[in-house]
């Protein structure tokens, strides 16, 4: 199942992507539901072509757990080792934009780079304290992510706060997909001007994470309480690159769909 947020004519709603996304836009439809999608789905009786509607970051997280280095490639481009245990650090949710949403460059940086990644969305009742089969049930679907980073920022200040934080650097979409095997996916990462001139970064599977996404989920709830809702990002494999004005960024994810986003200047 594919969980959709969107903004319609009536105000914002969830919904249900109906269709096979090879047929493109123009060949997908969305059943609206009643509510918030974490318990019984219960449909509404309304639907649109996706065409007619704006899809939105598909959830509005309380927190953005993200690791890093969770990818032996990525670690290495960067002469940093793969930690012993999940290099965990956290986005803001005011970081968090949608599909098509601008990337906003901000003036304190002059290296802004891409992390196209796999995003887990925590379901109901949350996990805390969680085995590795409890944290399995917690997990609700994936999504694809961009963990936008201002690179010199990150190096200069230490820690990561300001670097990973700035508003628009955690864009996340199209949509939740549910019932998801992600132990071998591919990630891919394309930059460019125009659609027919867009250029491979980043290609890894995600059969080559360090930390499985249930090992990431048990390590995280045991150091803070993961709420319904909530998102984390499980790394980046290698190929991360500048972003320029004027660039769109696309993130592929197999199995779920793809993320786009144009990047602009702060206005």
């Amino acid at each position: 199942m594919r969980i959709a947020r969107f903004a319609h004519a009536k105000g914002m709603s969830f919904g249900v992507v109906e269709g096979e996304p090879e047929a493109g836009p123009q060949g997908l439809t969305i059943a609206e539901i009643e509510g918030h999608p974490f318990g019984q789905i219960s449909f509404s009786g309304a639907r649109w072509a996706l065409s007619d509607v704006r899809l939105l970051s598909p959830i509005l997280p309380s927190k953005v757990v993200c690791v890093g280095r969770n990818y032996a490639e990525h670690a290495a481009e960067h002469g940093s080792e793969v930690p012993k245990e999940p290099l965990l650090f956290l986005k803001p949710s005011t970081s968090v934009i949608g599909p098509r949403d601008a990337i906003r460059l901000p003036i304190f940086s002059k290296q802004v780079e891409h992390e196209a990644e796999l995003a887990v969305v925590i379901g109901a009742p949350g996990a805390r304290r969680a085995d590795r089969a409890a944290a399995e049930r917690a997990i609700f679907g994936y999504t694809c992510a961009n963990d936008i980073t201002a690179r010199d920022l990150q190096r200069s200040d230490g820690q990561w706060t300001r670097a990973k934080g700035f508003d628009s650097f955690c864009p996340l979409g199209p949509w939740i997909s549910t019932g998801l095997d992600v132990a071998d996916l591919e990630i891919r990462c394309e930059v460019g001007r125009n659609p027919e001139e867009m250029e491979v970064r980043q290609l890894g599977r995600t059969k080559d994470m360090v930390f499985d996404v249930p090992a990431l989920v048990s390590y995280i709830s045991h150091v803070m309480t993961l709420l319904p809702g909530d998102v984390v990002l499980t790394g980046t494999p290698a190929g991360v690159s500048p972003l320029a004005d004027g660039d769109t960024v696309t993130v592929r994810i197999e199995g779920i769909g793809e993320l786009t986003n144009p990047v602009v200047p702060v206005a």
